[in-house]
């Protein structure tokens, strides 16, 4: 009997993460699980997983658990926090620490490292200019700084290991917290669209992410190379409200916020977040990337190589995604 491949996740008790386990599980893979000792398992419960609590600064640990690994998929990531060096632990010096520890291990079998990253690490769309991998990176957060610090450095271990980077841009799905919110208002009769100009996203179900992410580890030619995993098609948040009125089956006011009152609601919870532990979910950054026009990216590239292809509409995204937040009373 074939030996299973292993392959090693941290952020698998994640949103995303938790997705890709079960795609890897489906695989036939022997599935480890990196997450903290303070992480919530719920996603992971009653899968076939092993589950090492040992965070990603215990170099002993990780070296040990990488000896044998054929695969690793570094998804694990900070998305919030209350200061620069917040980011820059959570995205650069995690990845930094995985990466030595995958060297420490004298491992020479591993067959990839993918390293999730954002759409943010690139920046948004200039001029109605759609993303690609040849945009001259120019993130406008001090997250998608970290996260393209964090491009930069797996670029550095090129020649030691096959590397691949993959970028998402906003994703959706079951088990999603944050879009959720969106679902939740409209739900309530309200959709909240910021700004007066028709804004123009990509946006993509966590299925076809996790399955562009996958597709990826498994092609020779996304080795040292960097991926936009998206949509191909771009929405409007009309786009979205119309889709959402035929999944609710009925239409919600929109309630569209000129920038400047963004900018204020942010400031004001950025403010009292300063006496919080726990930084602001809003805050005037993620204000910078709510008023961009385009968030929009190409998927050419991981098409050629290695023949991603978005398989869940709009449409039918919305549609999965919100009968399970009922399911799971939600909504």
């Amino acid at each position: 009997m074939e030996k299973k491949k292993v392959s090693v996740v941290t952020g698998g008790s994640g949103f995303v993460g938790s997705h890709l386990v079960d795609l890897l599980i489906n695989e036939g893979h022997e599935v480890r699980c990196i997450v903290r000792k303070s992480s919530s398992l719920k996603w992971l419960q009653n899968k076939d997983v092993k589950i090492f609590d040992c965070g990603l600064f215990d170099r002993e640990k990780l070296t040990d658990l990488l000896k044998d690994a054929d695969y690793l998929y570094h998804i694990a990531g900070v998305v919030k926090a209350k200061t620069e060096e917040g980011y820059y632990k959570g995205n650069v010096e995690t990845t930094r620490t995985l990466l030595e520890a995958l060297e420490n291990s004298g491992n020479k079998n591993i067959q990839r490292v993918v390293i999730m990253s954002s759409q943010t690490a690139c920046g948004p769309s200039l001029n109605g200019e759609v993303c690609n991998e040849e945009t001259i990176p120019h993130p406008i957060t001090t997250y998608g700084r970290s996260k393209r610090a964090q491009e930069e450095l797996a670029l550095t271990y090129k020649d030691k290991f096959p590397i691949t980077i993959t970028r998402a841009p906003a994703v959706y799905g079951e088990r999603d917290t944050e879009i959720y919110l969106v679902f939740k208002t409209y739900k309530q009769g309200l959709l909240t669209v910021i700004g007066f100009d028709k804004k123009e996203l990509s946006l993509i179900h966590v299925a076809d992410l996790v399955r562009g992410v996958y597709e990826s580890s498994l092609s020779e030619k996304a080795i040292g190379e960097i991926y936009f995993v998206s949509s191909e098609e771009f929405y409007t948040w009309e786009v979205v409200g119309n889709e959402l009125a035929k999944v609710f089956g009925k239409k919600a006011i929109t309630l569209k916020l000129p920038h400047f009152i963004v900018y204020t609601v942010a400031a004001i919870a950025q403010f009292f977040a300063m006496f919080s532990s726990k930084p602001a979910t809003f805050n005037l950054e993620k204000a910078r990337d709510f008023v961009q026009t385009y968030w929009t990216c190409d998927v050419s590239k991981a098409k050629r190589d290695f023949g991603y292809s978005q398989k869940v509409s709009l449409s039918e995204g919305l549609k999965r995604t919100i009968s399970w937040y009922k399911e799971m009373k939600w909504l």
